[in-house]
């Protein structure tokens, strides 16, 4: 369940590239790094949910933003980014 969850995000994300301004780009290949090593932590464990992915991808990009990673309009960005393609390939 949780690789046909990743693979509906990346999906999205890929679906975007062509309409995608530079903003969301940056945001989705960003989003895409985080997604994938959250599903890699994920899969060695018990919850493979989409809403434990959500959390999981949420626990790493809170430790970006504490990292100083992201600057706050980035931060902003990608987070909402975040919200709206997990809703998106929730409600798939």
């Amino acid at each position: 369940m949780i690789a046909e969850f990743e693979s509906r995000i990346l999906a999205l994300i890929d679906g975007m590239v062509e309409h995608a301004s530079d903003d969301e780009l940056f945001a989705s290949g960003y989003l895409r790094g985080h997604l994938t090593l959250a599903v890699a932590e994920l899969e060695a464990g018990d919850d493979h949910s989409p809403e434990a992915v959500h959390a999981a991808v949420g626990r790493g990009l809170e430790k970006a933003i504490q990292a100083g990673e992201l600057s706050p309009r980035d931060q902003s960005l990608v987070l909402d980014m975040w919200d709206n393609l997990f809703e998106q390939a929730k409600s798939q």
